[in-house]
């Protein structure tokens, strides 16, 4: 765990939203923030049609396509309706969420039969690979899921410039590149600030600009993704064991359990536009 001060003022370095889950998603300069997170987040996911389970990459040996593809929005920030997304398949090709074939270019490019939705089943499932079980354990996390969100557990995911620079520094061989993470939120901490300082800001409601006030709820416990190849970043299993051999600590929600974590969840409490370079502080 951290010794750092709880109080960190810091400010919002990079905002990032994934339309589609467990595809690599699109860095924005400015936000909505509702009850759901940053407006889109995670509107769609693959489906696998064998089963109705939500396709993971958390699962790599089925799913792992899935970050070999990326997603970005084609409708207005301020529409509240499901956007129209636009999906880049592996082979450099796209297909739009609008398409007739959408399912079928999905499909042929995951090598399993799936389709797209919007709408999350009311009693999920979504399964997730042990790391570091020694057999190949697979449990669902259906059930920690957000209610009409197809996010893994809460709204807002957040990551500091501190957590980064400090596993660099634990292994600096390692590409401890944000996109590595997915955070919706980076936020940039003093010079002076080090360490794993969100596991301090736990039960802390963290205010953005004017308007957005989040309420820190968990550690991030960190599956297999991290170590995944995706775009340019090669695949690396030292990442989660860095992060494994120096931040493991105790999850809330999971009744304490203690998990190698990186970053923070938050809900919203209050919820707004946020920006680049937006103050960021611990009420």
């Amino acid at each position: 765990m951290s010794s750092q001060p709880i109080h960190v003022d810091g400010s919002v370095r990079s905002l990032w939203r994934y339309p589609v889950k467990s595809m690599r998603g699109e860095e924005l300069n400015s936000a909505r923030v509702t009850e759901g997170g940053i407006i889109h987040d995670r509107a769609y996911a693959v489906i696998d049609r064998s089963n109705g389970k939500v396709a993971s990459a958390k699962v790599p040996s089925k799913w792992g396509g899935l970050v070999q593809c990326s997603a970005a929005c084609e409708t207005a920030e301020s529409d509240d309706r499901v956007p129209t997304v636009r999906i880049a398949l592996p082979d450099g090709t796209a297909v739009s969420s609008g398409d007739p074939d959408l399912g079928a270019r999905l499909s042929e490019a995951l090598g399993r039969p799936v389709d797209l939705g919007d709408f999350r089943p009311e009693t999920p499932s979504v399964e997730r690979l042990d790391p570091f079980a020694d057999d190949e354990t697979i449990v669902d996390i259906g059930e920690l899921m957000m209610p009409g969100r197809f996010s893994d557990y809460a709204a807002v995911h957040l990551l500091t410039t501190a957590t980064l620079e400090r596993l660099a520094e634990l292994y600096p061989e390692g590409q401890f590149d944000v996109r590595r993470f997915r955070p919706n939120i980076v936020v940039e901490t003093p010079k002076d600030v080090n360490g794993f300082v969100e596991n301090a800001w736990v039960g802390r409601t963290l205010a953005i600009g004017r308007e957005v006030r989040l309420k820190i709820s968990d550690p991030a416990p960190r599956c297999s993704i991290p170590t995944l190849a995706q775009g340019d970043l090669p695949e690396d299993r030292r990442i989660l064991r860095t992060i494994a051999d120096h931040n493991r600590v105790g999850i809330p929600v999971l009744e304490g359990e203690v998990l190698p974590s990186v970053g923070v969840y938050a809900f919203v409490l209050t919820g707004g536009m946020v920006g680049r370079g937006d103050t960021v502080r611990i009420e």
